[in-house]
């Protein structure tokens, strides 16, 4: 049986929490525990589940697994293969249930949305705040917060940010001035070299090529080109290598 769980609640200060304890980075439930979860009956939860299949937002294979379960009927303890839907099919049934439990969880999980879309990231505070005990199993995702937050202070945008903004302090800083723009080309030749031991135009030079696709670009921030590369017609690259 999954020792996984997820408590859907409301917070002193009226605020909706919702508490998980994952396993294998996921929650499985039954259609019973997600009755009780949102309140409504099991075969109500059956009939979203099915939905939820049928049009194609997720697939069983992937987000259903069976487990042996061991359960009183009448006076016999019997085991039977019990089906559980992980947190996938969770949320997409929370989004479909008619309950003040289903209103809840919406809430909640539209103002995750809505602060993920304005602000570019969501964390939960609390969960940071307060670790996971020592042997309790369950994975502290704090180092790998900092590793990533430590990446994008590292991206080259952000650093030519932090160069603006110091050179931004001087008195006579304009940005639309020539010398503005030649100080920054010349920045930016220094911190490629600093990095590869070639300025940015040895670069290009040594890695442009003709013969390969996209002239050898290996790397674009929005992930992908478009065109042809058979010489027929340039391809359009979105993003910038880097």
């Amino acid at each position: 049986m999954p020792r996984s769980e997820l408590l859907l609640y409301e917070a002193d200060d009226g605020q909706t929490r919702v508490q998980v304890r994952l396993e294998d980075e996921t929650v499985w439930l039954s259609q019973r525990q997600m009755a009780e979860l949102f309140q409504k009956s099991i075969p109500t939860i059956n009939e979203h589940i099915q939905n939820i299949y049928e049009e194609g937002e997720l697939q069983p294979e992937a987000t259903l697994r069976n487990f042996r379960m061991v359960q009183i009927e009448g006076t016999r303890e019997v085991g039977r293969d019990i089906a559980f839907y992980n947190l996938d099919v969770i949320i997409s049934v929370g989004y479909r249930v008619c309950s003040h439990r289903g209103t809840q969880f919406r809430i909640w999980a539209t103002q995750r949305l809505r602060e993920y879309i304005v602000k570019g990231f969501v964390l939960d505070d609390e969960r940071l705040k307060h670790p996971p005990a020592e042997g309790s199993g369950l994975p502290d995702r704090f180092n790998k917060l900092l590793e990533r937050i430590r990446d994008i202070r590292a991206s080259e945008r952000r650093m030519y940010l932090r160069v603006r903004e110091i050179f931004a302090m001087a008195s006579d800083y304009a940005p639309s001035q020539a010398e503005t723009a030649a100080f920054f080309s010349v920045i930016q030749n220094k911190l490629h070299f600093a990095a590869t031991g070639k300025t940015a135009a040895e670069l290009i030079l040594e890695r442009a090529d003709s013969a390969r696709p996209h002239m050898g670009l290996t790397h674009w921030i929005s992930g992908r080109a478009e065109g042809r590369c058979d010489g027929r017609q340039e391809p359009s690259v979105r993003g910038r290598d880097r």
